[in-house]
């Protein structure tokens, strides 16, 4: 193996891991503490703070689950990196969620340079992990847990710079984070694939098929992700009346976007069958879009147009837009990231300049100040204008620091696998004896890319 690839993990990534884990502790020593309502030094009778812990708690649940399971088993398709895909997404959500806290923690949720942590601090956290899972979709099986890492700590601190622009500055309504996550994850995520590029994967690989037992854990993500959409899409509305539309507005775009990607998939298939990477992603399109406008009176009805939409961009992406990424723009996308969340992203941040434009006080009456905070400072025209303005900068902010990222990750030091290792479990990890002829398939891939670079 060339000195170029050094991919020994025994001293890089233990150092890393609890060189990082370290400075947290010390960080969390220094900055973070208790919100008033969990500290026994106060009076334990906050009863708005506790309510509002036990309503959100189930809602908090839920995303912890997308995260930990529905995330790292929708990247289990890949038919030798399940230990991986699992593994690898429980690491990176682990310690991204103490990351996140400190970074957002510090730029929303600062009392005199103290974090006090509550429900929504833990929420938020998650969601701060989701940017990097997203991103991880996109470099799945080209990357090592070191550059993982590193990509973890960068693009958290840049996503919650972002997010506090956007949101905090800025005042864009982003419940459901369409823009501030999904597109922005998905787009950092392409950007550090274009800088890691590699000739020799620009065609598909064998190993990044799947078989039919690794489709069926991946479908098994997409079912949890699909449930309990409706929770990431509503968990930080602030009104009642917005958390209800939130869960309303979500769950039938995503039971549209179903119903239009089945059609889709046997219409753009040769053979008219149903195409099993579809469904396990195109699926899912209609949660991201209803993301931004969760909250907003688009009615019923509007959100099924919203997932309908997604649905069909989503599948068109997958069959037509995929291919040319990676031949055109040297863009390898390994979980179709672009699909799933970048361009419904993208539809989310559009249906949310709609949305404001369309709100007044005869469609919200008195609830209109609890949509949109900056009413009576801003017109309708001027908070969709905002809006537009608010998805223009993500985008803006995730390829320039996916960018600066994927430089960084460049360097041969982080243990980059080579070419001929790519979406191979066993470079990393202890495999179970006869799971696969590891050493065989290896010989046989180094034979053919030493004769390919003979000729």
């Amino acid at each position: 193996m060339p000195a170029i690839y050094s991919t020994n993990m025994r001293l890089k990534f233990p150092i890393l891991a609890i060189l990082l884990e370290i400075v947290i502790i010390i960080l969390y020593a220094l900055f973070v503490t208790y919100d008033n309502a969990a500290d026994s030094r106060f009076p334990s009778n906050n009863t708005v703070a506790l309510e509002k812990f036990h309503n959100l708690y189930p809602s908090f649940q839920d995303v912890h689950v997308m995260i930990f399971l529905g995330i790292g088993f929708l990247m289990t398709f890949l038919k030798r990196y399940g230990f991986s895909s699992v593994g690898f997404n429980l690491l990176i959500a682990a310690f991204g969620l103490q990351w996140g806290t400190l970074m957002q923690g510090w730029l929303h949720n600062g009392h005199h340079g103290e974090i006090k942590i509550n429900i929504l601090n833990i929420i938020n956290a998650d969601f701060s992990t989701a940017v990097v899972l997203i991103s991880l979709g996109v470099v799945l099986g080209k990357t090592s847990p070191v550059q993982l890492l590193i990509m973890t700590v960068l693009e958290i601190t840049i996503f919650a710079a972002n997010e506090y622009l956007v949101t905090g500055i800025l005042m864009v309504k982003d419940v459901g984070a369409s823009m501030t996550i999904h597109a922005f994850g998905a787009y950092f995520g392409l950007m550090v694939s274009r800088v890691l590029h590699r000739p020799a994967l620009q065609e598909p690989q064998d190993k990044e098929g799947s078989v039919y037992h690794s489709d069926l854990f991946a479908m098994m993500g997409t079912v949890f992700l699909w449930m309990f959409w409706p929770s990431f899409n509503s968990a930080i509305v602030e009104s009642p009346d917005g958390q209800y539309r939130a869960v309303i507005n979500t769950y039938y775009s995503l039971a549209a976007c179903v119903l239009t990607v089945y059609a889709l998939s046997v219409l753009v298939d040769r053979n008219g069958k149903l195409n099993m990477v579809h469904i396990q992603n195109a699926t899912l399109a209609g949660g991201v879009a209803a993301g931004t406008s969760a909250d907003m009176m688009i009615s019923p009805a509007g959100g099924l147009l919203i997932g309908f939409i997604a649905g069909i961009v989503s599948t068109a992406g997958i069959k037509f837009l995929t291919p040319i990424l990676a031949s055109k723009l040297k863009i390898h996308d390994t979980c179709g990231v672009h699909n799933l969340h970048g361009l419904p992203g993208i539809i989310g941040g559009l249906a949310g300049v709609v949305g404001a434009a369309m709100a007044n006080e005869e469609l919200y009456g008195i609830g209109l100040k609890a949509t949109f905070p900056e009413f009576g400072k801003r017109t309708a025209m001027q908070q969709a204008g905002y809006q537009a303005a608010g998805l223009g900068i993500s985008l803006a902010v995730a390829l320039f620091g996916g960018l600066i990222t994927g430089f960084i990750l460049r360097n041969p030091i982080w243990g980059q696998p080579p070419d001929e290792d790519c979406f191979e479990d066993q470079i990393y990890w202890e495999v179970p004896e006869g799971e696969n002829d590891y050493d065989e398939l290896l010989s046989s891939e180094r034979g053919k890319h030493k004769t390919n670079a003979e000729a």
